[in-house]
């Protein structure tokens, strides 16, 4: 990680403020979570260098013959055989995974993607592509479904945003996303279709929304040779009901249903399952109690390493239960929500977010753990055309404005006050 001392010391010093039992400190052996037994915690320097027999071949240090040649010239065994055998286990396997939260288009957004050869919101990732193609594995949140093809556009209260969100996503270096939430069904199967359809086109793959019944169970995918699963569930539809016969077009939140969904990826292959969660209140920083009891039930199954949430449109803690991480909300990565509206009563720490980077590592025994996360927080700047500015970065850059900067010192302050323990210290 590279070294920002201006806006860490004002970081550091209100985490400091901020930091609760839960998360407060340096990170520490004991704040990863694992599986079957210990491993080191790990930092999260960027970039990260290719490590040695990552691609699962031994090395030459690997293969050595178990026999020595002794002083006489005879073949003799080692003296220690152990150490021989543990040089031929497989390598541990390591990926690095971000997070962040909704990517919520509203009209003003969609208006301000406009081009001349149409839709275009690359430019709005810019900042945090780096962050985001820098991990093996991104992850976002799509909580709006496309439009289906000929139809028109349309935000707040049902939405149908433009396809070419989906190759924005994928040239900021996501590799999917969790799309199962409120919204799922504002543009009924034909925006699930379309949303999916689009995803796919643009090499992103996804869960929460499914075409078939066969799509309804989650794939496992392979990432530095850790088979993986991605679940994706929403507390609700807005109101909206799953077609007649189709319960499979997308998750609707039950913890049981959650932890079986785990248990049969795992009977299927996975060795690491992480579930995408959209729960909790608008708006509210604090968790619910709803929240807590299923992110308890589900963390003590131990069917699931990682839980990550969004919804709230706010950021909301971090913290572990029964050993494993909970990202209880990412807040938003893209939106227009109205700030001090007269007839909204959205804060502005709805255009805070933050990329959130851990690693997730199995070893050569098959032990599962899951680093302490790291958090680099964003902010939506509506007044530059919806650009997500890295806060950190944009804070240590001295021809930043003074405006901006003060805007970009108040979310960290925002941001640091719920999650300070984990700010990025690069």
């Amino acid at each position: 990680m590279g070294h920002r001392s201006g806006a860490m010391a004002v970081a550091v010093a209100i985490a400091c403020a901020s930091c609760s039992a839960t998360g407060a400190g340096a990170p520490r052996v004991d704040d990863v979570h694992t599986v079957a037994g210990p491993d080191a915690a790990y930092q999260l320097p960027r970039p990260i260098a290719a490590s040695a027999g990552q691609s699962g071949s031994p090395s030459s240090a690997t293969v050595a013959s178990p026999q020595v040649v002794g002083t006489a010239g005879w073949i003799t065994a080692p003296a220690d055989t152990s150490s021989v055998a543990r040089r031929l286990d497989p390598p541990s396997r390591t990926v690095t995974v971000a997070f962040t939260g909704d990517t919520l288009l509203h009209s003003p957004l969609v208006r301000s993607g406009l081009t001349a050869n149409g839709y275009d919101f690359s430019p709005m990732f810019a900042e945090i592509a780096p962050i985001v193609s820098w991990a093996d594995l991104g992850i976002c949140h799509l909580e709006t479904p496309v439009a289906p093809p000929g139809q028109p556009l349309s935000t707040y209260p049902a939405y149908g945003v433009p396809a070419a969100i989906a190759p924005a996503l994928a040239g900021a270096g996501y590799d999917r996303c969790s799309t199962a939430s409120n919204h799922t069904m504002d543009r009924g199967v034909a925006g699930i279709d379309a949303t999916v359809n689009a995803l796919q086109a643009a090499g992103v793959a996804q869960s929460g929304m499914s075409r078939t019944p066969q799509e309804s169970v989650p794939s496992i995918f392979e990432v530095n040779g850790v088979r993986i699963a991605h679940l994706s569930y929403t507390f609700g539809l807005n109101g909206l009901r799953l077609p007649p016969g189709e319960p499979w077009r997308t998750n609707l939140l039950d913890p049981d249903a959650l932890i079986e969904a785990a248990l049969d990826a795992r009977a299927r292959g996975a060795q690491v399952v992480i579930a995408s969660i959209h729960w909790g209140i608008e708006n509210f920083t604090a968790v619910t109690a709803e929240q807590r009891r299923i992110a308890e039930r589900i963390t003590a199954s131990g069917a699931v390493d990682l839980i990550v949430g969004h919804h709230a449109h706010v950021i909301q803690p971090i913290e572990q239960l029964n050993g494993r991480w909970v990202v209880f909300g990412l807040g938003n990565v893209l939106s227009n929500l109205p700030v001090n509206s007269k007839a909204q009563h959205w804060s502005p720490a709805t255009q805070d977010g933050m990329v959130v980077s851990l690693q997730i590592t199995r070893s050569a025994t098959g032990e599962v753990t899951v680093s302490r996360p790291v958090v680099d927080p964003t902010w939506v700047d509506k007044g530059s055309r919806y650009v997500i500015r890295d806060v950190l970065a944009d804070l240590d850059d001295p021809a930043l404005g003074a405006g901006t900067r003060q805007a970009l010192a108040a979310s960290l302050a925002r941001t640091a006050s719920v999650v300070g323990a984990f700010l990025d210290p690069r």
